[in-house]
């Protein structure tokens, strides 16, 4: 099964930007869906964005739209997430996802992302 590495977290201030990568281990032309995920202290499992093996977006969350973008370069087979205008609340544990239709989801570690006030 594909593994999925993430990097690019850190703490930073709230107004700065940050770029998660997901590395996988597999050509992601192969992937149907991949997308990043987030886990606040205290809370629920959140999709932030999802994109097509196509390119096409599918899904970005209310509260990051206009300030996140995801994008993939499928010569690395790396998935990306811009993020720019961090505030507070986007502080949480950042989670890549690649899912195959009919298959389960696999994800990877997770990356912190920590916005100071």
């Amino acid at each position: 099964q594909v593994q999925l590495v993430e990097s690019g977290g850190g703490l930073v201030q709230a107004g700065g930007s940050l770029r998660l990568s997901c590395a996988a281990s597999e050509n992601i032309l192969n992937i149907n869906v991949m997308g990043w995920y987030r886990r606040a202290p205290e809370r629920r499992r959140e999709e932030v964005a999802t994109m097509t093996s196509g390119g096409k977006v599918v899904y970005y969350l209310d509260s990051i739209e206009g300030r996140f973008t995801i994008s993939r370069d499928n010569t690395k087979n790396t998935l990306y997430l811009e993020m720019n205008n961090l505030k507070p609340e986007d502080t949480a544990v950042y989670y890549c996802a690649a899912t195959r239709t009919g298959e389960r989801t696999i994800w990877g570690q997770g990356t912190q992302v920590t916005v100071s006030s």
